[in-house]
């Protein structure tokens, strides 16, 4: 059984056990804090921030809800819905994108790593991915959406979107490769696709596999948001509801596309725990 001592305080009386008093707050922390607060007022007053329109269109907020609470279960039962013509479509884009842009990120990232590449070459491709990681997927969505149409947006905009994250994350695991194995290759004259087949690839494959399957995540929820510009996938159904201000069919959607996500996330971490 274990038992706990109390720490006297040096300037505590004899025979009292009160503990050490608490440090005062650091003036940093106290000024950090408090600019934090002002920044975020200033940012409210810029842009007139107000929660009077929520207030104002509470009555028809609620009639929503009331609607959204009681589902069409039939979209979800039925297999030939809608709903699930464009939840496979949603899939499909996903997993094209996935695996087109993982493909392509992996050679980027031996080019854009010290390690596997020149310095030239590894200079040029780390600002080359830094400006493909510089837009989101929904401004490569809104791009491709004006010139065209269906899911092939949707695939090019995640496609885009997973080289700039995946190419960054393998390189910096390909920086951080055990430097033996490539001193022996190197000794015994190995070209850089021969260190990069037998040393590098080998070695970050499973980090790369977990980034993968973390991209193929971001893909299926980012598909459900691109959809809404036009993009294909269940977000086109999804504006489609909501301009038709059919609640309970919207309401459905959204109940499958959670369990959906939730679904894919337990089983993408398992995996991935697996793996690395």
């Amino acid at each position: 059984m274990s038992q706990t001592t109390a720490v006297r305080h040096p300037e505590a009386p004899q025979g009292s056990s009160a503990r050490p008093a608490k440090p005062p707050p650091s003036p940093l922390l106290v000024i950090g804090l408090l600019g934090a607060v002002v920044v975020t007022v200033l940012a409210g007053w810029t842009i007139d921030f107000s929660l009077a329109p929520v207030v104002e269109q509470w009555p028809m907020l609620t009639m929503i809800l009331e609607e959204v609470v009681h589902p069409e279960w039939e979209e979800i039962t039925d297999p030939s819905s809608r709903l699930w013509v464009a939840l496979k479509e949603t899939a499909a884009i996903a997993v094209i994108a996935t695996f087109v842009g993982s493909l392509i990120a992996l050679a980027v990232a031996l080019l854009g790593s010290k390690v596997s590449a020149p310095p030239a070459v590894y200079r040029v491709t780390k600002s080359v991915m830094s400006v493909i990681r510089s837009l989101p997927d929904m401004a490569y969505a809104l791009v491709f959406v004006a010139v065209v149409t269906g899911p092939l947006p949707g695939i090019l905009a995640l496609t885009l979107f997973n080289i700039g994250i995946v190419a960054k994350l393998t390189a910096e695991s390909i920086d951080a490769v055990d430097p033996g194995p490539l001193e022996a290759l190197d000794a015994a004259g190995a070209t850089g696709w021969q260190r990069a087949r037998v040393a590098i690839v080998p070695a970050v494959l499973p980090n790369y596999a977990s980034y993968v399957l973390y991209v193929f995540e971001i893909n299926i929820r980012a598909s459900v948001v691109l959809g809404a510009v036009g993009a294909g996938g269940v977000g086109q159904l999804i504006m489609l509801y909501f301009n038709r201000a059919d609640y309970p069919r919207l309401a459905a959607v959204v109940i499958v596309i959670f369990v959906v996500v939730i679904a894919i996330d337990l089983l993408s971490q398992v995996l991935r725990r697996r793996l690395v």
